[in-house]
């Protein structure tokens, strides 16, 4: 994406921010809570897909496992377990709202739910490895 496009990527992504947060506040969590999750869709959809994979939220579902088993472990500093398994809960939470609000299809929603279902041990095992110095070219 070029930055013309980023920007209106973002304009765009704010409204499904908004109805995310609007979706999280029915289910009675607390502010803190929906600012959290908040916080790390914006850090998913705004700065990982159009910069690292020059994708919209709607094509963001496939990209799930390079992000949580890679890119967040290497380039947010306060990445932890329970960082990757927030995140993780956010971006399944994010993805079933845009499900629901028929912005994506079921299909693409169950994507997300696998891919984080199945592969949270190995992104722990990546931050782990990577906090003990051990990196991606150290498997090649």
């Amino acid at each position: 994406m070029n930055e013309l496009e980023i920007e209106k990527n973002e304009k765009r992504n704010e409204k499904f921010i908004q109805e995310f947060k609007a979706w999280l506040k029915k289910q009675n969590l607390s502010t803190k809570t929906i600012n959290k999750h908040k916080n790390n869709m914006e850090l998913y959809l705004n700065n990982y897909l159009p910069y690292y994979e020059s994708e919209t939220m709607e094509e963001g579902t496939s990209s799930v496992y390079p992000f949580l088993g890679d890119w967040f472990i290497r380039k947010c500093m306060w990445s932890s377990r329970s960082s990757i398994k927030e995140t993780a809960s956010s971006i399944k939470k994010f993805y079933k709202c845009m499900n629901e609000l028929g912005y994506i299809d079921k299909e693409k929603y169950e994507l997300v739910a696998f891919t984080i279902k199945e592969n949270m041990e190995e992104f722990l095992e990546n931050l782990d490895d990577y906090d003990n110095g051990k990196g991606i070219w150290d498997y090649l």
